[in-house]
């Protein structure tokens, strides 16, 4: 089932794509909940009673012409109010290869554990524009990842038994402004305002037995689902990265596991998977300069368009554009030596 959350007389609404079209969840049953947020919440007893009414609406039953055309429809962020988003680091060849670019060793913790940090998620948004300030075009960057929302409360949760309270997954786009982010983290603190103005996810989200043919193995001595689906992203029309979500190391469930300990987790909680290999410019520039001195960076600018699409999972569409505003942050920094501001060495993170 793809469950997309849209706008209706300024208040957002729950539906189902079908084909090319949209059906409200009234269409399928007049008691089930009209918003994602509700849903979630009564996950157990309204997702049975969803896939029934798709089922009839799939076999012309009931109601077929009461659909509206996707191409119609104004799209939300599939979870247009999450109550919490976490966001991974579960991508060895990622984490690997941006450390290699800048000649650290690999994090041997890395494979010990999974680690996450929280983003802002009154900052999720779906498809369309993303605003930037101008410190957010220094060095603005996006991140190719797939998230999931939790569909059921819990506490302490095991990683055997921690893919039972995941509702579907859908793509994520980790929009990240590096300068910001570099500077917070040279003092051992953050991501905060590097990462705070967006994520995007969508354009909807997709419930597990959708994707129950593409369930693969984990990585050898994981625990939890892994999903053989394909993850690309083009900036303005060219691809510029490629990966796997089977590539995942840390699987969601143990991802799951840690958020869950000594902590309630709750439905409409998004968790990200963290940047797949190739998956950014900090790590594609690193890659590039550490193989040509002569590479040229390349990074976000206003109007560009970012799009991202994962197998099943559909395409997420992101343009850039830059508010009406000179007000720089960077520019307000306190230095002893007297400059308004300083540069900040290579960077060293790869979040």
């Amino acid at each position: 089932m793809k469950l997309v959350s849209f706008l209706q007389e300024e208040h957002d609404r729950l539906g189902v794509l079908i084909d090319d079209k949209v059906y409200d969840m009234e269409v399928l049953h007049p008691d089930l909940p009209n918003s994602m947020g509700l849903f979630l919440n009564y996950w157990a007893d309204s997702f049975p009673v969803a896939q029934a009414g798709e089922l009839m609406l799939r076999e012309g039953e009931r109601f077929s012409s009461r659909g509206m055309l996707l191409s119609e429809v104004h799209l939300l962020a599939p979870v247009p109010f999450p109550t919490s988003c976490r966001d991974g680091y579960a991508f060895r060849q990622h984490v690997a290869a941006a450390r290699r670019n800048r000649k650290a060793e690999m994090l041997p913790e890395f494979d010990q554990y999974p680690v996450f940090y929280f983003t802002n998620h009154h900052s999720i948004q779906g498809e369309g524009n993303v605003r930037c300030m101008p410190d957010h075009f220094e060095r603005l960057d996006f991140e190719l990842e797939a998230a999931i929302v939790i569909c059921k409360h819990g506490r302490n949760i095991k990683a055997e038994e921690a893919d039972e309270y995941i509702a579907g997954l859908m793509i994520m786009n980790d929009f990240s402004a590096r300068r910001l982010q570099m500077e917070e983290m040279m003092l051992n603190l953050g991501p905060a305002k590097g990462k705070d103005f967006s994520t995007a996810i969508g354009p909807w989200l997709v419930t597990l037995e959708e994707l129950e043919d593409l369930v693969v193995p984990c990585k050898e001595g994981h625990v939890g689902k892994s999903w053989n689906l394909s993850m690309k992203c083009w900036v303005n029309g060219v691809q510029v990265s490629e990966g796997k979500l089977a590539d995942m190391d840390w699987t969601f469930a143990e991802i799951i596991e840690r958020a869950s300990y000594g902590v309630d987790l709750f439905p409409g909680d998004v968790i990200g998977s963290g940047t797949v290999g190739t998956g950014c410019f900090l790590e594609l520039n690193g890659t590039g300069k550490l193989n040509d001195p002569n590479y040229t960076e390349q990074w976000l600018k206003d109007g560009d368009v970012v799009e991202m699409e994962i197998d099943r999972l559909g395409r997420l569409s992101n343009t850039i554009i830059a508010e009406a505003s000179d007000w720089s942050i960077l520019e307000r920094k306190k230095s002893e030596v007297g400059s308004p501001r300083s540069e900040v060495g290579s960077p060293k993170s790869e979040v």
